[in-house]
């Protein structure tokens, strides 16, 4: 890219009295003959205020960019950089540059305007006055808050209906109430920006819309003003159809990834684990296996934010954390303390040993060597104690029927989790945990989730019970995730009245075990 800066730019302008850095981003293309007079309606009252203006053009083939650095040497303009891509990068993808350029040069708030005099500069001050106050996250400028207005301003018929449809399918999908999700004039508080994956989003049209979404799931505030329509002899470069299907896509894309389908990259994925006491879930079946044991010294080995852990300690026993991340509030949780490893490297040292129980909730299907780990967990526990596992299975109709249709991919929880390094089948677990030192005292299922998908309805509840009486005709082929209880294979013997470990005895070669009877040969 180039760049052209203005020679008369003032550092301290903007900010001065404690005031944020207003920062102005004209997103340009093919605008030679529309963008000085677009910069021109700029408010005098409001350029002191504005603390830059970056002018972004975005590899046009006229004089766009010599139009900028003409109108940036004008005196007494606000101090500005102009900046030309040698390569177009869409709509969405000249944002991106304009956003980090904006948190590169410390502004607070960036107001988007469009370089072809579509939405009004007049309205500059009160597009940044709610972030100003601290109100809000996004301001956006709404040409629906007043429908009838937006006829009246040019815009034609059919763009008219298909922005009442789009928007009013949007927001049913989202739970919003946005007037118009298609306005292109908007206002952002930099910092909220930072905090959104936005370098992951498309660099087309539907770049906003997906800033919406992003903004909506992550619980910010989006402010709304009414703004004048205006459509004059501007080419319009969007393709109606592929806008609309795209930004229908985003939004049922975004509505599945929540469920668990798909992965959605440009939607973060949370890091704690959401426990639902009595879902169905491998957590909820193991949890009521604890309830009918003995209290005892457990290991949670993948406790997340410690909210399985809380219900362990809430039925008397001590539990000890272990993860790879520290959510907060997990040390609270965790009365044996919490320790913070990687499992692909193994347990973490001084986790101790002597455990009555371990227990690994979808976990081991994260790890590319997971017979190492549950090899250490054997360990961990006292000769006699249990594991608690489960994980998914890959024969489920669900990842059987994508697999047969040739659309296997990854999704961003469930079976088909996209950080699962290891698929297992019910026959696969066994040979795991035997190959492991294990005994399987009994291997479970549950019936697949439809709770997560549709909510605690009638339709879950009866879809629900099918599943369930599916899983006991036929578990390997409708059981969602095996639960499994194990212990320590041939962990003691008895000689001359002492427990003694076997291992122990294999290893100082004391006399030869019997492997038959489980009895010290004499």
């Amino acid at each position: 890219m180039t760049e052209g800066q203005s020679s008369s730019r003032d550092e301290s302008s903007g900010g001065r009295d404690g005031s944020p850095r207003i920062g102005i981003l004209v997103v340009a293309y093919n605008a030679e003959a529309t963008l000085e007079k677009t910069l021109d309606r700029i408010p005098a009252g409001f350029r002191p205020r504005i603390a830059e203006i970056l002018i972004l053009d975005d590899a046009s083939h006229d004089a766009t960019f010599t139009a900028g650095c003409r109108w940036s040497q004008l005196a007494g303009m606000p101090p500005t950089v102009v900046m030309r891509h040698t390569k177009n990068l869409g709509y969405g993808g000249n944002q991106k540059a304009g956003y980090a350029l904006a948190a590169e040069r410390g502004l607070d708030i960036v107001v988007l305007l469009h370089g072809d005099g579509q939405y009004a500069p007049e309205l500059l001050p009160q597009m940044v006055e709610p972030l100003v106050r601290g109100e809000c996250e996004a301001v956006f400028g709404s040409r629906m808050m007043r429908p009838r207005d937006a006829l009246r301003g040019g815009m034609p018929l059919y763009k008219w209906l298909g922005n009442r449809v789009l928007t009013r399918l949007e927001n049913r999908l989202l739970g919003s109430e946005l007037t118009e999700f298609h306005s292109g004039y908007r206002a952002y508080s930099v910092d909220a920006l930072r905090r959104l994956p936005i370098e992951r989003n498309t660099d087309a049209f539907d770049f906003d819309t997906q800033i919406i979404v992003q903004m909506a799931d992550a619980g910010m505030r989006i402010h709304e003003i009414p703004i004048p329509t205006y459509y004059g002899d501007e080419i319009c470069y969007v393709n109606g159809m592929r806008y609309a299907k795209d930004v229908v896509k985003d939004v049922l894309e975004y509505r599945l990834a929540k469920k668990g389908f798909g992965t959605c990259g440009w939607i973060p994925k949370p890091v704690e684990y959401a426990f639902k006491e009595g879902d169905g879930s491998s957590h909820a079946v193991i949890l009521e296996r604890m309830r009918h044991l003995p209290p005892g010294r457990v290991l949670d080995v993948g406790c997340s934010g410690g909210a399985f852990a809380e219900r362990l300690e809430a039925l008397g026993h001590t539990v000890t954390g272990v993860d790879c991340v520290e959510i907060e509030g997990v040390t609270h949780r965790c009365s044996g303390g919490f320790f913070l490893a990687d499992l692909e490297e193994g347990l973490p040292e001084g986790i101790g040993e002597g455990y009555d129980y371990v227990v690994a909730g979808d976990v081991i299907e994260h790890l590319s060597r997971p017979e190492r780990l549950l090899a250490e967990l054997r360990g961990a526990l006292r000769p006699d104690g249990h594991v608690l596992l489960s994980v998914p299975n890959f024969g489920h109709w669900y990842s059987r029927l994508r697999v047969a249709l040739g659309v296997f991919d990854y999704d961003r929880r469930g079976i088909l989790d996209e950080t699962h390094l290891r698929f297992f089948s019910r026959a696969s677990l066994r040979r795991t945990v035997r190959a492991a030192g294990y005994d399987v005292l009994s291997i479970g299922a549950t019936g697949a989730p439809f709770w997560s998908v549709l909510g605690g309805g009638p339709l879950s509840r009866a879809l629900g019970g099918v599943s369930k009486l599916l899983t006991r005709l036929r578990p390997t082929l409708f059981g969602y995730q095996y639960v499994a209880l194990l212990t320590p294979h041939a962990a003691r013997t008895i000689i001359a009245g002492e427990h003694i470990d076997v291992q122990d005895i294999l290893n100082r070669q004391f006399v030869p075990v019997d492997s038959s009877t489980d009895r010290v040969g004499v």
